[in-house]
């Protein structure tokens, strides 16, 4: 069996006035996981942790099979880190920080480096003190994927971006995906990023790993029902099943479980359902912060 891209078991980090909180997560060789988290949450955290920059107080950290901190030399030749406080030297050009990485990076592809130059409307010859924000989030993505890593962290990459820059870089990022040996871990609290290239979802609040799931099982399993309660029934206690106005005859319930079966229940106590509901992924995960604020 092959061994997952990212494995974190138990980890655990305390701060004064923040602790990322016992978690355990897998990354497997080839998916795409969207981190998805308010600000604070624990996801750069996290992801400092991953790359070996923050040592856990508990808890085991292996990166591309290997443990972290102790190996992180070697992980991190074939890991790219973007996030968006990264900085580039003001008084260079993006030429001269491709020559600067491709020394470092054996892995370092110079026809692909042209290509993305290319394809995100990039001149080489540019000082970075003269571009805009999103030019240096693509120049800064264009040092990274053109090493090829087999490992992609991508913290907040899209943050700041322009409509037009965003769909760049997400489009590119798509493509680099459909390599099948190459793994992501993407953070956001965009979730309409998150779900456009993600097939794995996490979500993360308070320093904790709240759920984690197949993007597709989130979208399928979670529903809204809207309900109407006679007065003389009452709405049944169903697993799985949450009222978010608990008083009146007219209530709405969310549900991560749903399955026909459930609707025929309700109809059955004399609850009339007026709707059941899709949700969006940003729904989903609100959803998913409550219940687990309410069971803390």
């Amino acid at each position: 069996m092959t061994e997952p891209a990212i494995h974190m078991n138990g980890v655990t980090k305390r701060y004064r006035d923040f602790t990322l909180d016992n978690v355990t997560l897998d990354i497997e060789t080839g998916s795409i996981m969207g981190l998805i988290g308010p600000n604070g949450a624990g996801k750069t955290t996290l992801m400092r942790t991953l790359l070996g920059l923050i040592r856990p107080d508990a808890g085991e950290v292996r990166v591309l099979g290997r443990q972290m901190p102790a190996e992180q030399v070697r992980a991190k030749e074939e890991v790219g880190y973007v996030s968006e406080d990264m900085r580039l030297y003001e008084h260079v050009s993006i030429r001269w920080h491709m020559n600067f990485v491709s020394r470092i990076y054996p892995t370092w592809d110079p026809a692909y480096a042209e290509v993305l130059l290319d394809r995100f409307d990039l001149a080489a010859s540019h000082s970075v003190k003269g571009l805009s924000h999103g030019q240096r989030v693509k120049a800064m993505l264009t040092l990274v994927l053109a090493r090829r890593p087999r490992l992609l962290i991508l913290d907040e990459p899209t943050t700041g971006l322009d409509p037009i820059a965003r769909h760049e870089v997400l489009a590119e990022l798509m493509e680099v995906l459909a390599d099948p040996d190459r793994s992501v871990l993407f953070s956001s609290h965009n979730t309409q990023d998150v779900e456009q290239i993600s097939d794995v979802i996490s979500f993360m609040d308070r320093g904790r790993l709240i759920d984690s799931s197949d993007k597709e099982l989130f979208l399928d399993s979670w529903r809204r029902l809207r309900i109407e309660v006679s007065a003389d029934a009452c709405a049944p206690e169903l697993p799985n099943l949450i009222y978010d106005r608990p008083d009146g005859s007219l209530k709405v319930a969310t549900t991560n479980r749903f399955d026909d079966a459930m609707t025929h229940q309700l109809r059955e106590a004399g609850v009339t359902v007026h709707a059941v509901e899709s949700m969006t992924l940003e729904e989903i995960f609100l959803a998913n912060v409550q219940l687990s604020r309410g069971a803390a």
